[in-house]
């Protein structure tokens, strides 16, 4: 057959939809990009917040009318929005032929098959094991997210993760370490490591240290030029485990802590660990230490008040991030937060994210224009109309901005970059 797939969401969901790649074509199923092409198509859903739901029920929905505008005669619906809400998708959608939750793909296949014999299959049924499975990269070819875990046990009250992934569990080291060592004789010279949460690598086994352990070993690994990790706990983050980091030698300085929030207040009604004093010293030490800061904050949480608001914008003033997200608070079925009271109005929440983001910009702005003068190492990702789309160490693949060089290099390759100038969110360079 045929198979399109549109994959939605985060890293963790893109590698399910490679590993589903893999399975098909080792299968004897031909991938087509065209979605007028395809013969089934499959989504592979997000079901984080309610933008991100309403983005996988419209590319359900845009899927069947493949079923009358191209070639199309099956629609399969997996990921994590198929995991939370399966019986209500099937019972309200009959454009979807089958259904498959996120800790089942071992089936996939078989699946895949019954769906092809006519019936409806679902199964959203609970392992508790990480599938290990090849991958067809739908990343640039240099450069690979590798999962190291799965599940979260932090349990914030906003957040349904738990409730779709499930605990904490550690990908086996030596499973990981091979598919690393694979991927960098295949010219992956970039891996990502990523998991809902890193900094709890190894703890489910009793491992001291676990991720620290795990990058040293991968650090080894011949071919890889940069590792990076992302998805850290600010409560796990240490100046131990900073002065660890900035040893491993082809670690990017570059720190990604998901803080959520700045006010002691709100932070504890969120059930967010450690304190933020203490986070404040650690990511000043990071930043001495050379590591680029990146972090995300919800805004209009329930209960949040303007003088908690204001905490969160003198915490950022003060820190002054270099990469910085922000989002409204979104409230999802079955958290704890979703009960509770003191809910901030969406006008009120919005002008807060606007206040907030204002201010990111003019730090952007200025924290970049502290790079201009410096050379780095960087991966060209595109190249567009003599322009170059380029990463350094301190810029994450689909988080943010590039490095805009002129020049005539093809996607893929390392160059040497000045940096000559600095907008909001990009930079301006020159090959050296």
């Amino acid at each position: 057959m045929k198979v399109g797939l549109v994959s939605l969401g985060c890293a963790k969901n893109q590698v399910d939809s490679e590993h589903m790649l893999y399975m098909l074509r080792e299968a004897g199923h031909t991938i087509v990009n065209d979605e007028k092409e395809a013969e089934v198509l499959i989504v592979n859903t997000c079901g984080f917040i309610d933008s991100a739901k309403e983005e996988s029920i419209d590319a359900i929905l845009r899927a069947a009318s493949m079923k009358t505008e191209g070639r199309c005669v099956k629609v399969l619906v997996t990921g994590c929005l198929a995991q939370r809400y399966g019986r209500e998708l099937m019972e309200e959608m009959p454009e979807i032929d089958g259904l498959l939750g996120v800790e089942k793909y071992a089936g996939f296949l078989r699946f895949f098959e019954e769906s092809l014999e006519g019936k409806r299959p679902m199964d959203t049924g609970r392992t508790g094991e990480i599938f290990e499975c090849g991958r067809i990269l739908t990343t640039q070819s240099t450069t690979a997210y590798v999962r190291i875990g799965e599940g979260c046990d932090n349990h914030c009250a906003f957040c349904a993760i738990p409730l779709i992934r499930g605990r904490c569990r550690s990908r086996d080291r030596e499973a990981i370490l091979d598919e690393m060592r694979r991927l960098a004789s295949e010219g992956v010279s970039e891996q990502i490591l990523i998991a809902q949460d890193t900094s709890c690598y190894g703890r489910d086994r009793g491992e001291k240290d676990g991720l620290i352990s795990l990058l040293r070993e991968a650090d080894e690994i011949p071919g890889i030029r940069w590792l990076r990790v992302m998805y850290l706990y600010a409560a796990d983050v240490d100046r131990a485990m900073i002065d660890a980091m900035a040893g491993i030698r082809h670690l990017c300085r570059y720190i990604d802590i998901p803080l959520q929030h700045a006010s002691r207040r709100v932070l504890k009604s969120m059930r967010r660990r450690g304190d933020i004093g203490k986070i404040e010293d650690t990511l000043m030490y990071a930043r001495e230490k050379g590591f680029c800061l990146r972090t995300t904050f919800i805004v209009g949480f329930p209960g949040e008040t303007e003088e908690d608001f204001e905490e969160l914008m003198s915490f950022a003033g003060r820190v002054r991030f270099d990469r910085m997200g922000a989002f409204v608070y979104s409230p999802e079925e079955d958290t704890p937060a979703a009960a509770f009271e003191g809910a901030v109005d969406e006008d009120t929440a919005r002008e807060r994210l606007d206040r907030l983001m204002r201010l990111q910009q003019q730090i952007s702005l200025e924290r970049g224009g502290t790079r201009v003068g410096e050379t780095a190492e960087a991966l060209v990702s595109e190249k567009s109309g003599g322009i170059l789309r380029c990463r350094s160490a301190w810029e994450a693949p689909d988080a943010d901005g590039w490095i805009l060089v002129p020049g005539d290099v093809p996607a893929g390759e390392w160059i040497s970059v000045r940096i000559t100038g600095a907008d909001i969110y990009d930079l301006r360079g020159e090959i050296v």
